[in-house]
């Protein structure tokens, strides 16, 4: 699980433009992340910033977390569950959520079975709220830019399953998220995520706090955790 060296470093990877059979030829290698990418581009829908969001995401929580269900919340169009998979075996399944799934969902499952015929029957797409979700307490719940206080929900509903997480936050809100009065120090943003690090710890997990290149999102912190009993 090497961060990707090969001919994609051209160009750059905060681009919302997305990736086609055009760009075939900027991953030549046979690398997991070049054969991924290569899925991705012969779908022709998902933006080039998100594949690294979800490739960088998904190779740092499974340094932490293997084996369980991967569920994956506020998914949009699901690559980050089908990176976990692939990076990682041992995990049976994936559920993929969310209020809207993208249209590209479909387009980017399918290419990705084609490259990996074992993905098959292995991805469950529920266009549904984060309430009506079971989570288990083997799962691995994921989450890479889940707006606002969609991120505070998805920790505490892990949290109160006992649950592994991750979660990568974004688009924070300053009326509805604690800041812990810390806005005096640090930069509003940053109180928040310190206040969810600090919380999540408090509820009995282990913590660790990351980052993703800030060159393929300035939301790049990365916060996971893991109950501790």
């Amino acid at each position: 699980m090497t961060t990707p060296t090969s001919a994609e470093h051209r160009f750059s990877r905060s681009s919302r433009g997305r990736l086609t059979a055009r760009d075939l030829a900027r991953f030549p290698g046979d690398t997991l992340f070049d054969r991924l990418a290569r899925a991705v581009c012969s779908a022709g829908c998902l933006p080039r910033k998100e594949l690294y969001e979800a490739w960088e995401m998904a190779r740092r929580v499974r340094r932490l977390f293997r084996r369980g269900r991967v569920v994956d919340l506020g998914a949009g169009h699901g690559l980050l569950a089908h990176a976990m998979l692939l990076l990682d075996d041992t995990s049976p399944d994936a559920l993929v959520v969310d209020t809207s799934l993208a249209p590209s969902s479909v387009k980017i499952h399918d290419a990705l079975v084609r490259a990996w015929p074992r993905l098959a029957n292995r991805v469950t797409f529920r266009q549904e709220t984060l309430d009506d979700v079971e989570i288990r307490r083997d799962d691995i719940v994921v989450s890479s830019h889940a707006c606002g206080a969609l991120t505070d929900r998805i920790l505490e509903r892990a949290a109160a399953a006992r649950c592994r997480v991750a979660v990568l936050p974004c688009c924070h809100d300053h009326a509805a998220s604690d800041d812990g009065d810390l806005v005096g120090w640090l930069d509003a943003d940053l109180a928040i995520d310190t206040v969810r690090a600090l919380r999540l710890r408090g509820q009995g997990y282990r913590i660790w706090t990351q980052t993703i290149p800030g060159e393929i999102t300035m939301k790049n912190r990365l916060l996971l955790g893991a109950p501790q009993n």
